[in-house]
Formats: C-alpha cells, structure tokens, sequence
C-alpha cells in the first residue's frame, strides 16, 4: 500500500473534480522508515531516474563524532534515550534526528536521517548537556 500525493477529488464547495487523467507513479508517496534497535536491516528504494535510496529500519551501531578529540568511532548503540520530535517515538525508541542516544563511549545526538539518509550519524554529547 502507499500514500497518493495528488490533487484532491473535492473542491472547496463540497463538489467533485471530474478525473482528467489516471495516476501518475511520481505522485506516489510513501510511508515513513521508523528506524529501530536491532541487527542492521535496510530497504533499498529505486527512484526517479533509476537513482536508489536507502532506507534503515534496524540498526544498532553509530558513527558518533568526538569533536574536542576531532575524531569518528563506529560504535554500538546500547539505548535510544530521548526522542524530542514525538511523543510516541520516544516511547516506542524511535531513531530520528535529534534523538538523543546512549552509546558505549557516551550519550549523542543524532544528526543523520536514518529513515532516509541510511545511516546513524551522531555527535558525542558533553557532561551535563543531556535533556530529560
């Protein structure tokens, strides 16, 4: 099943549109990756003009950025511990960007788009910045 972008059946008044053409693959939306904690699994999307996305639905490693030591670990993800753009997500440990998770070196911030960029990028957080 997926998500139709096009135009509305229904004018303003309550009337309906008469259909001039049928539905166009390009109009065709999609439902969000909520990514998750667990082995990594992805989903590979081809789009217009043959150019992929890839989407994570499970991860548990992260590329978390040290920036007072300038460097990059690959390191595991032991808990997702605030999710600010939805109360449901952090509930239900949601990985978005800005989700605030705790790593083996520390807590970070996400700063990717799991969902649409495929990977969980993140930045080491000082002690004592952590909300919630």
């Amino acid at each position: 099943m997926s998500v139709w972008h096009g135009k509305s059946r229904r004018k303003p008044s309550g009337g309906r549109y008469k259909q001039f053409r049928k539905k166009r693959k390009y109009e065709m939306g999609r439902f969000p990756i909520e990514t998750r904690l667990g082995p990594k699994k992805v989903k590979v999307i081809r789009t217009k003009g043959g150019n992929f996305k890839v989407k994570l639905v499970q991860c548990d490693f992260a590329n978390v950025t040290d920036r007072e030591k300038n460097q990059t670990k690959k390191v595991k993800i032991v808990s997702v511990k605030y999710n600010p753009s939805n109360i449901d997500y952090n509930r239900r440990k949601i990985i978005t960007k800005g989700t605030i998770i705790t790593t083996e070196i520390g807590d970070a911030i996400v700063t990717s788009r799991p969902g649409q960029d495929g990977i969980i990028n993140a930045v080491l957080l000082k002690e004592g910045t952590t909300s919630k």
